[in-house]
């Protein structure tokens, strides 16, 4: 998923009261503490593996029972259109931050992430690859999250965001196509008297592959190369990649998803990791300055044959905003 710039506001935007009154109605047992324990970070899971408090993002998901509390924020995801992933209202205490990472892992690289701010201040500031924005209450927003990002609350108030993950969907895409080609027009405000999506919300089921698929190899591929920039060893590089692809292709037309096909599919991997190590190509410094290495280990080699899309060993890794 390519956007036109790190930042994106959707031409659409949301009842920013209807959103708190939900918000706010929440027990105070329904916050969670940030997984890595960052400091003034929490969050309320709306879409969940199995429905549950947790924070995995491998495995079927399914509407958690604060989402089925909130029927405002149920329309909202029903008029955005996206088949959900893990999605949850994300709290930032004042003078606490997002400290800058950059999502590199599988999950991020095949996921959107939208923010809607529910409750905010003019010291919040969301600031990627070097463009700061401060989103108002209601705004929907996209962002680049394989570039560098933070967020900061300088304020004296808690910064509550709606944060829903997908895979997309065609009416999600319109929006984005749509704030990527207009000019500048203020976003259209949608209610619940409007038309809207009809049926239920439609949650993930599948997120990591059984066995990846040579396509979407060389996908991966070319989305990682095109960050790398000029380098002496980048030829061999792309040369050992590609033999590498072609190599997972003519397994896969052999095994397929097939178990029988493991031992192969897995010494293909310890080859491309042990020559890429011998050539030193894994340092190549990827144009958001991460090593080429630990990106191919975050989008392919851990998750090719349904490894957890857990975050790569360079911390900060995970998205948390």
């Amino acid at each position: 998923m390519r956007l036109s710039k790190p930042l994106l506001q959707l031409p659409i935007c949301f009842d920013a009261e209807l959103l708190a009154a939900e918000v706010n109605a929440l027990p105070p047992a329904a916050w969670m503490p940030h997984p890595h324990g960052y400091v003034g970070n929490e969050a309320v899971p709306l879409v969940s593996v199995g429905g549950g408090m947790n924070d995995a993002i491998d495995g079927a998901m399914a509407a958690t029972e604060h989402l089925e509390r909130c029927p405002y924020i149920k329309a909202v995801m029903r008029e955005l259109g996206g088949v959900w992933g893990r999605s949850r209202l994300m709290g930032l205490a004042s003078g606490s931050q997002v400290p800058p990472h950059v999502d590199i892992n599988y999950y991020w690289r095949t996921h959107l992430r939208i923010h809607i701010p529910v409750v905010t201040n003019p010291g919040v500031s969301f600031n990627v690859a070097g463009e700061s924005v401060h989103m108002a209450a209601g705004e929907c927003w996209v962002f680049d999250s394989f570039a560098w990002h933070d967020v900061q609350n300088q304020g004296a108030e808690r910064r509550i965001h709606l944060v829903l993950d997908t895979v997309g969907g065609e009416r999600l895409w319109d929006l984005v196509e749509a704030a990527s080609t207009s000019s500048e027009q203020a976003p259209r405000l949608w209610t619940v008297g409007q038309r809207s999506q009809s049926g239920p919300l439609a949650f993930e089921q599948l997120n990591v592959p059984d066995v990846m698929s040579p396509w979407e190899i060389r996908q991966h591929l070319e989305f990682i190369l095109d960050g790398a920039p000029a380098h002496h060893l980048l030829d061999r590089v792309e040369k050992r990649l590609d033999r590498f692809a072609v190599a997972w292709h003519a397994a896969w037309a052999r095994f397929g998803t097939s178990d029988e096909g493991l031992p192969e599919y897995a010494a293909i991997l310890d080859r491309i990791r042990a020559d890429l190590q011998a050539m030193g190509g894994q340092q190549i410094l990827l144009r958001n300055r991460v090593k080429l290495g630990v990106a191919l280990e975050a989008l392919i080699f851990r998750t090719a044959l349904g490894g957890a899309a857990a975050p790569a060993p360079a911390r900060p890794a995970s998205a948390v905003a």
